[in-house]
């Protein structure tokens, strides 16, 4: 199928925001275990000039049109444009700064959104602040959501990971066209948030994906325990895919499409890659936000728990995911991708773990945040620091942090109290308080700041700089950065938080590993 292409143009800042370029790919419902496209790119560009920016609302991926469009209105300035979706899902969008020759070979940062591998999109995300600002090249991908992402029946007849396979592609694509557009094959680096943070740890991970980049930065969440899918019963959801029977709830066969090994994307489960240090192993900014649970992600999924809901209620939570909501028969699909987690551990075990976070007070407000607290470490914490440590033993220079700032892009919707919240960095991170105009002092120096470092980064593979706070590399004594307000070393992140959790997963012994990868949002 062919991709269509969106325009971009130069603005005032003398910023070109390239085009999406199209991409031929196979149908959708075709079976090759491979999935490979059929041509990586049209070889012609037909001599269009790249200076008009494409059409507000321009299409994503298929997926829930009612979260979609609230994913894009939290995180972009793209407010009450209604969004166009296809199953055409692999494009890219390029961003390059203006007055450059073609002789300029320019650091390159491929972005990977977020979603939960089930929403979100490339156009959420402008990259036009980083790249005027830091002199490089910003590329945002969108790949395959949902079943046109990451259908897997467990065999040879649909693998599955078609979206991290979308990935590969556009990495591809880069080495072999970057240079066009003034960027430098050689000097590659790969980040993403959340879902886009999981898919970047997974391409570390991957032999497909070997040399295609050159430092990676995953954000708020890495892929921990891989899913052997062919234990999951997708019978249901493959009758209804034929019959076309999709009335109801979309988010119902969320859990049926996660990242998954396939024995080509991924041979073998994260343990056993990092334990036999066989991956790509580059410089990597692994990092989490403080609070990563504290307001956006119980929004997306339905969650908070009604205040006055006792200790009882909420350990019959962990243990029975039907007790998530008051309904007896429905459960939030989002609330059963974060319960998955504590499918590794043992289920006597699980009450262990709730008295240990929320046994210190009988105030249930308290204890609801308690439990906030609870998720945050062991969907993001615990694995985050698991993963830095197997990348920092492999031999590879590898660097911390944690967000700690509430940005003022939705100040007016987020509870005051919330620091760090999920997703946060994401304004820093693309120059949002610089583009906004309405920003603090304050804000838009931590936002430079961090532009910075994630540039210094991408070019020397060390984030530090003339000028900046120092970032110790995460060695044996972990260091790590607390970036906020004031931004400062610090030591042993979730240090005591991981060693409870491993020793109540030794206690546990040998589990099998999750039916479902979570995919968060």
């Amino acid at each position: 199928m062919h991709r269509s292409q969106q325009e971009a143009h130069m603005d005032q800042s003398g910023m070109i925001a390239g085009r999406s370029q199209p991409e031929l790919q196979p149908d959708p419902s075709s079976l090759d275990p491979q999935a490979q496209p059929k041509a990586l790119l049209e070889k012609s560009y037909k001599g269009t000039q790249a200076t008009a920016r494409g059409p507000p609302g321009y299409h994503k991926c298929s997926q829930d049109p009612v979260e979609g469009q609230q994913m894009s209105e939290l995180f972009s300035n793209q407010k009450n444009i209604p969004l166009t979706y296809s199953e055409n899902c692999l494009y890219l969008n390029i961003y390059t700064p203006a007055d450059l020759t073609k002789k300029s070979k320019l650091l390159v940062m491929v972005w990977i959104h977020r979603g939960g591998l089930v929403l979100g999109g490339a156009s959420i995300y402008d990259g036009l602040a980083l790249s005027a600002l830091e002199n490089v090249v910003v590329v945002t991908i969108q790949y395959g959501l949902g079943i046109w992402g990451f259908f897997s029946t467990g065999d040879e007849h649909s693998r599955g990971n078609w979206g991290h396979l979308d990935q590969v592609a556009a990495l591809r694509w880069v080495q072999e066209n970057i240079a066009n557009f003034v960027g430098n094959p050689g000097s590659v680096t790969i980040f993403g948030e959340s879902a886009g943070g999981i898919s970047v740890s997974v391409l570390v991970l991957s032999p497909l994906a070997k040399n295609l980049f050159h430092r990676p930065i995953s954000e708020s969440d890495v892929v921990t325990t891989i899913s052997e899918l062919t234990r999951v019963d997708i019978k249901p959801f493959a009758e209804k895919l034929i019959s076309l029977d999709f009335h109801g709830d979309p988010r119902e066969s969320h859990s049926l499409i996660p990242t998954v090994i396939d024995g080509v994307l991924l041979p073998k489960t994260t343990p056993e890659i990092l334990a036999e240090k066989n991956f790509n192993t580059v410089p990597y900014i692994v990092g989490i936000n403080k609070q990563e649970f504290a307001w956006v992600l119980q929004m997306m999924i339905g969650y908070p728990l009604p205040e006055g809901r006792n200790c009882t209620r909420l350990k019959r939570l962990a243990i029975n995911e039907a007790s998530w909501v008051e309904k007896p028969h429905y459960v939030p699909d989002g609330a059963i991708h974060f319960l998955d987690a504590f499918q590794n551990i043992p289920e006597e075990l699980i009450p262990v773990a709730t008295e240990k976070y929320l046994g210190g007070t009988d105030n249930p407000v308290k204890k609801q945040d308690l439990f906030l607290n609870l998720m945050g470490d062991l969907i993001f914490g615990v694995p985050s620091v698991t993963v830095a440590r197997g990348h920092r033993d492999a031999g590879a220079p590898t660097y911390m942090y944690e967000f700690q700032y509430s940005p003022s892009f939705l100040s007016a919707m987020k509870p005051k109290m919330v620091v760090g919240d999920h997703g946060d960095e994401l304004s820093s991170v693309f120059g949002a308080p610089i583009l906004k105009g309405s920003s603090s002092k304050e804000e838009i120096n931590l936002s430079k700041m961090m532009m910075k470092f994630w540039a210094n980064f991408a070019r020397n593979g060390n984030p530090n700089g003339e000028g900046l706070p120092h970032w110790p590399v995460y060695d044996q004594e972990e260091g790590y950065l607390q970036i906020g307000a004031t931004t400062q070393a610090s030591q042993r992140l979730k240090d005591k938080e991981v060693a409870f959790w491993t020793e109540l997963r030794t206690k546990g012994g040998k589990k099998k590993p999750l039916q479902r990868e979570h995919s968060d949002l």
